[in-house]
């Protein structure tokens, strides 16, 4: 099991930075890259600071579920996450109008890079 592969999944499914869990938890930006990166294993207290900055249970990161299984189908790259992540971030304050248009605009760039 890789708990900060899954760490990280769900921070960049929540639109979140490591900067962001580092100032609900408290906990340093390079030590939460450290576990993320399968580097340093949390303890089972630091685990539930941040399962709780991310809003979910501490179970969650141990249970074989949908997402893990959603994030190995999808196979994307971790630019690809971080774009994605980025455009929901920017998006959540957008009107139903504004991401039509947004959404228009995107298809009309990957029909201009294709073609």
């Amino acid at each position: 099991m890789k708990i900060g592969t899954t760490i990280r999944a769900y921070r960049l499914q929540k639109g979140l930075s490591q900067g962001d869990i580092e100032k609900k938890t408290g906990l340093l930006r390079c030590y939460l890259s450290r576990v993320e990166n399968g580097h340093t294993v949390p303890s089972l207290d630091t685990l539930a600071k941040i399962a709780e900055a991310l809003d979910l249970p501490i179970s969650q990161f141990f249970a074989d579920d949908a997402l893990s299984r959603q994030l190995n189908a999808q196979k994307l790259s971790d630019d690809e996450l971080k774009f994605l992540t980025q455009i929901r971030r920017y998006s959540v304050n957008l009107n139903d109008s504004d991401r039509k248009l947004l959404l228009a605009m995107v298809k009309k760039f990957a029909a201009t890079a294709i073609g």
